[in-house]
């Protein structure tokens, strides 16, 4: 099932919400100074975890089936391994956030979080988004949703990690994965921008 073949569904997993930011190529890493906590204990910043040649930052979860798969679908996350390896070959740290702050009770907790990082064989840094603070920050809409940075903490690429959620086999365009490579060897990123795609990223009802 290829991406062009979500639109529906993609929109029937977003729930209406306050306009969120849209980075644009070239803008500054936001919120990079933040603190998580990482599965490991430790607080980190996004700006802590750069790598020589940039970081790729992943919004995901525990629970959405475009992450973890589902009856039919692979999910993407079978492919964070090969991501995070291509990333540190590069300079380019991968960095996980969980930013589901209306599903810390339902699978997206710190506990959960630290179990999934070990069931799953992650590397690298997996970091719990109190109150989906940085989530706004980037206005990151989807789990998964990929903004890479340069080392100059300016975006040079975002959206899907490639073109085919159901079935890696099948994956025609490999978009994070070029754009990190590219990026590392000081060629253009092309495309920049493709469409994400995933569940909401299950915010908190803001208060007015």
């Amino acid at each position: 099932m290829l991406l062009k073949s979500l639109p529906l569904l993609a929109l029937l997993l977003f729930p209406t919400h306050d306009p969120l930011p849209d980075l644009k190529i070239g803008d500054a890493l936001p919120a990079s100074e933040v603190k998580m906590k990482d599965v490991s204990g430790e607080m980190r910043s996004l700006k802590d975890l750069m790598g020589a040649r940039g970081l790729l930052v992943v919004f995901s979860c525990n629970t959405c089936p475009f992450v973890v798969g589902s009856e039919g679908s692979e999910g993407w996350e079978g492919r964070y391994p090969e991501l995070m390896a291509t990333g540190a070959r590069s300079g380019v740290p991968v960095v996980l956030i969980n930013s589901n702050e209306a599903k810390r009770d339902q699978g997206d907790s710190f506990t959960d979080m630290q179990n999934h990082y070990k069931e799953k064989g992650y590397s690298g840094s997996y970091l719990l988004d109190e109150a989906h603070k940085v989530a706004d920050a980037f206005g990151a809409r989807t789990t998964p949703h990929v903004f890479l940075f340069d080392k100059s903490m300016k975006l040079a690429y975002k959206g899907a990690i490639d073109d085919n959620v159901a079935s890696a086999a099948q994956v025609k365009e490999r978009w994070a994965f070029n754009a990190i490579a590219n990026m590392a060897a000081g060629q253009p990123v092309d495309p920049a921008t493709t469409r994400n795609l995933g569940c909401s990223i299950k915010r908190m009802p803001h208060k007015h």
